[in-house]
């Protein structure tokens, strides 16, 4: 089967690799319908995640038909449309018990599918613990309409809900790319009395306007302004920060009004410093990611009510023979691209 490979620092190819088998009665082998890019791919590819391995296949965004489950695997059948949740979970454990996904201490717990473990940017992959990382596909929902499920969308829900956001508050989502967007989606869920977007792209803030014309967008120079001036209490209620630039990290706290949460759920090619001196008396609360994501049934039950929509993000696509020429469209921004599915 083809599989688009991480060969060597800086370095993808596409590649001829034996389709998976089932090596644990828990697994599930899962026939790729379609996949995407993620910035968390770019980074593997770059070195800022080191404990991705070389000769992985990369890609953890992905939607299939199961095709072979093993003898334990009792959610999911040969047959079912499925979409594959970006992190390896027991559910037995300490964390998986409390919610805490993305800290499963088994081996291959957390991160593993396309870092660790043979991903999505192929024709096949396995699926480790099945029943906990597959999930049914409901009949009125497309492959596009679920693509997002199990990683971008499950971030934004699981952010919007670990910064507690009420009606009265005004919410604070610093940038605009996939990540940031599927958060907007989760955040308006919640009816909050504005929700202000900070992107330094206007392309990406037009892409906001043109969709969801009852957010404030502002660029990173108007956002402290504008947030005091859409706060009654000097700062956002709520921040999520998923920039994942150095300046986006310190205008997340910089926005928050004193006793805010901030949520960051970017994924920074360094590391961050806060000033604490500066933001002494502050009394801010900080919750950082990775992604817990075990809501994709509650999500996909949105999508089929209508309440979630994701669709408009693709704008692109290519076959997976062609997943360089989308890479590079990707990774250098190109042609407006927001996110690109990869059809087999």
């Amino acid at each position: 089967m083809l599989a688009y490979t991480y060969k060597d620092y800086g370095v993808f190819e596409l590649v001829e690799k034996e389709k998976p088998r089932l090596t644990d009665p828990k697994d599930a082998i899962v026939k790729i319908t379609m996949s995407s890019i993620c910035t968390s791919d770019l980074h593997i590819k770059h070195g800022s995640v080191p404990r991705a391995v070389l000769g992985t296949t990369v890609g953890h965004e992905m939607v299939g038909i199961v095709e072979q489950t093993g003898s334990q695997v009792k959610k999911v059948k040969k047959g079912d449309r499925v979409t594959v949740n970006v992190e390896t979970f027991c559910g037995k454990c300490f964390f998986c018990k409390k919610g805490y996904v993305n800290n499963c201490t088994d081996k291959n717990g957390g991160w593993a599918l396309g870092c660790r473990i043979d991903g999505a940017q192929a024709e096949y992959v396995r699926v480790p613990f099945a029943d906990e990382g597959l999930n049914k596909i409901p009949k009125s929902v497309s492959d596009s309409q679920a693509l997002f499920v199990g990683d971008i969308l499950s971030t934004g829900f699981w952010a919007v809900k670990i910064s507690e956001i009420k009606q009265t508050d005004t919410v604070l989502i610093i940038g605009a790319g996939p990540t940031g967007i599927c958060t907007l989606l989760c955040a308006m869920l919640k009816n909050p009395k504005n929700i202000i977007v900070c992107e330094k792209d206007k392309t990406r803030r037009d892409f906001i306007k043109n969709h969801y014309p009852d957010i404030i967008t502002v660029s990173p120079e108007e956002c402290i302004k504008t947030v005091k001036e859409k706060s009654e209490h000097g700062g956002a209620d709520a921040v999520i920060e998923a920039g994942g630039s150095e300046k986006s990290f310190q205008l997340a706290w910089q926005s928050a009004r004193a006793n805010a949460t901030v949520t960051i759920v970017a994924l920074y090619d360094k590391a961050m410093t806060l000033p604490l001196p500066e933001m002494y008396g502050k009394n801010l609360t900080f919750k950082t990611g990775g992604v817990d994501g075990c809501d994709c049934d509650e999500i996909l039950s949105l999508i089929e009510q209508g309440k979630i929509d994701t669709t408009p993000l693709i704008t692109h696509q290519f076959p997976l023979k062609d997943i360089e020429k989308a890479y590079e469209i990707f990774e250098q921004k190109l042609d407006n691209v927001i996110k690109i599915a990869i059809i087999n």
